[in-house]
């Protein structure tokens, strides 16, 4: 995937240091299974050239800067299932990657009514250096490494997991019930596969279809690389107080191998459908 230019705009100093880390991280390249999965907010790291944004590290630690407890699920996953993984090594709100470039939430000047400082006023260019040294980068590499999981098995199109997680309660104070959220648009393969999964294995987990967001709104990476491929996809969103430490998230991540490894290879998974 290669970003646009603006080549009618003065270039912008570079973002990134030589010593700082790439815009992403792959895990398990070479994994067997038929799967990718992703992780859009596994960083609150922001780039020296923007100090802290404005922001203190409290604000940064917080579900503004990424998503809690995300990063080592799927770190775990990736580890229990032999998956490939790849992760962004960015904050979201330095640009968040699960939104189209230019949209007013990919770069927020106030997140969750929080001001952000560093996000407020910027031009185009200062935007677009974002663009082009985080998002581009990452989502190539998602590109890149779905290539390589479906060569190596072109008879075995994979299937894409994009983990998030999500606040206790609503912005109004009240309670969000479910312990995971499944998130699809139109394509309910793998949501409705899943969903029965848990059913049967953890009667006790309460989860929601399209629930506490919807996969219809705000789902760039699963649109740009599951839906327009035609791949079975999800997009898993677990509380974040339920992951906010090693123990939950080796529960979860423990969980959500049990029901996917009777899945993956499944034939009604493992094929190109356009809805």
């Amino acid at each position: 995937m290669n970003g646009p230019s603006l080549s009618a705009h003065p270039a912008a100093p570079s973002l990134l240091a030589e010593d700082e880390p790439q815009p992403f991280e792959v895990l398990c390249p070479e994994g067997a299974a038929p799967l990718l999965l992703v992780c859009d907010h596994a960083s609150r790291r922001v780039p020296r050239a923007l100090g802290d944004l404005g922001l203190t590290q409290d604000e940064l630690s917080r579900h503004i800067g990424w998503d809690i407890g995300a990063a080592d699920v799927t770190r775990k996953l990736s580890a229990l299932l032999n998956a490939p993984a790849v992760l962004c090594q960015y904050s979201r709100l330095v640009i968040d990657c699960n939104r189209q470039p230019g949209d007013p939430t990919s770069i927020p000047p106030v997140s969750d009514t929080t001001p952000v400082p560093g996000n407020q006023g910027l031009s185009e260019v200062a935007e677009e250096a974002r663009t082009a040294e985080i998002f581009w980068p990452y989502h190539r590499a998602i590109g890149d490494t779905l290539a390589h999981i479906w060569r190596r098995q072109p008879q075995t199109p994979p299937v894409i997991i994009s983990v998030h997680s999500f606040t206790p309660c609503m912005r109004s104070g009240q309670p969000r019930p479910w312990h995971l959220g499944f998130l699809f648009n139109r394509d309910e393969r793998l949501t409705q596969a899943m969903a029965e999964g848990f059913r049967q294995a953890y009667p006790e987990v309460v989860f929601g279809l399209n629930e506490p967001y919807s996969g219809k709104d705000s789902a760039y990476t699963m649109d740009a690389h599951a839906t327009a491929a035609g791949l079975a996809h999800v997009g898993l969103e677990i509380r974040q107080d339920l992951i906010g430490d090693d123990a939950g998230t080796t529960l979860w991540a423990g969980r959500l191998a049990t029901v996917l490894d009777p899945l993956l290879g499944r034939g009604d998974l493992h094929q190109v459908v356009h809805f």
